[in-house]
């Protein structure tokens, strides 16, 4: 039982690692975790086979990169399905191309659609066309998002160099 926690510990700080930077090489994750190399290996090979570390990615600032896309928050409010309540149409929503994350919140609406598109207008078509009619959907409200300040806990904008504070007399 004790040796299953700290094998349980170790994955956790292992994910922790992945997670603030998936190019953190298994030589450095051993280090850093006391375990060798070959462990590490193991350990990582084990979580991607039970699905828990799912994808590696990188965060791109795509405003800074000159690439134009759009990006919107669309609050659904939903009459659930007898049997699979909000599970089916929560499943039916991510399996188009545009959305690129749904989750189930709590509050006024119910599920958290994040929609991409090349325009405000493609977006807006998407969901007057494929979200608002589905059956279950009762409401919904898009939020473009104009400018991202900060995303998976990295601050998007640069440090000034030698920005200095008034000085008042």
């Amino acid at each position: 039982m004790k040796e299953e926690r700290k094998e349980k510990q170790k994955e956790d700080e292992i994910l922790k690692i992945l997670e603030e930077n998936a190019r953190t090489s298994d030589n450095e994750i051993a280090r850093m975790v006391g375990l060798d190399e070959e462990e590490v290996t193991s350990i990582i090979s084990e979580l991607e086979k039970r699905g828990i570390i799912m994808k590696y990615k990188a965060l791109i600032n795509y405003e800074k990169a000159g690439i134009e896309t759009v990006q919107a928050l669309i609050d659904v409010k939903l009459s659930p399905e007898r049997g699979t309540g909000y599970d089916s149409v929560a499943e039916r929503i991510s399996r188009f191309s545009e959305v690129r994350s749904v989750r189930l919140v709590s509050g006024e609406h119910d599920l958290l659609v994040r929609v991409e598109g090349a325009t405000m207008r493609e977006v807006a078509h998407f969901v007057a066309e494929k979200i608002a009619p589905l059956e279950q959907v009762r409401n919904t409200v898009t939020h473009f998002l104009l400018r991202t300040y900060k995303a998976n806990g990295e601050i998007y904008k640069e440090e000034e160099k030698g920005k200095r504070l008034a000085v008042t007399l």
